[in-house]
C-alpha cells in the first residue's frame, strides 16, 4: 500500500496562503519519509492573528522561505502517482487548489481521501474523529498544527484504519472508498 498524507498551515483565510506544508510518504505500508517546507505566502507578511494562534508560524518565521512555486516539484515528485490523504481533506484539497490557481501551475489529476471519512468507517463508535483526538485514542504523540508533524499522525491513523478494515493494497482502498476518494 503507497500513499502521502498532507497537511497544510495557512496565513489567512485565503485559499492560496500556506505558510507550510508537510508530506509523509508512506511505501509499502510503511512510513519511508515525512518532510515539512516553512511556505511564504503572497500576503507575505500579513498573517491573521487567529492563524497565528492556531500554529504558531509568525512572518518572520517565512521570510528567507520559499514560496509554494518554488517548492511545488519537489513535492510533486514525491507526491507523483499515489493516493493523497488529509485529515479533512477538503481544506487541504482546496488550499492546494487554490496555491495552484494563484501560481498558475498546471494542477495533476490526483486522487485524495479524507482520514475522517476512514476513521469513521474504522472506529463508528468513537464521539469525536478530529486528528487530536484520534492520535490521543491511538497513543499517537505529535505537535499539533505543525505540518509535518499533522501528516504523519494523519499517516500513522490512515495506516491503523487499514488495518482494521483489512484493507492491504491500494486497488482494494479504492474499491471499499469509492465513494470517499475525490478527485482534486
Amino acid at each position: 500500500m503507497d500513499f502521502c498524507a498532507l497537511d497544510f498551515e495557512t496565513a489567512t483565510h485565503e485559499k492560496n496562503s500556506a505558510c507550510e506544508l508537510g508530506i509523509c510518504i508512506v511505501q509499502n505500508s510503511k512510513i519511508v519519509e515525512t518532510k515539512t517546507w516553512l511556505i511564504k505566502p503572497p500576503s507575505y507578511p500579513y498573517f491573521h492573528p487567529r492563524n497565528i494562534d492556531v500554529h504558531g508560524i509568525y512572518p518572520e518565521d517565512v521570510k528567507d522561505a520559499p514560496t509554494f512555486e518554488d517548492i511545488w516539484y519537489e513535492v510533486e515528485e514525491m507526491m507523483y502517482g499515489t493516493l493523497m490523504i488529509a485529515h479533512n481533506a477538503s481544506f487541504d484539497a482546496g488550499v492546494l487548489r487554490g496555491c495552484f490557481n494563484h501560481y498558475g501551475i498546471f494542477a495533476p489529476t490526483m486522487h485524495y481521501l479524507c482520514s475522517i471519512q476512514l476513521a469513521k468507517k474504522s472506529w463508528d463508535y468513537l464521539p469525536r474523529y478530529g486528528l487530536k483526538h484520534l492520535a490521543e485514542y491511538h497513543n499517537i504523540e505529535f505537535k499539533h498544527h505543525r505540518a509535518g508533524d499533522d501528516a504523519e499522525a494523519c499517516a500513522k491513523i490512515s495506516l491503523l484504519a487499514f488495518e482494521k478494515l483489512l484493507l492491504t493494497t491500494n486497488e482494494e482502498i479504492s474499491d471499499y472508498m469509492k465513494t470517499k476518494i475525490k478527485c482534486l
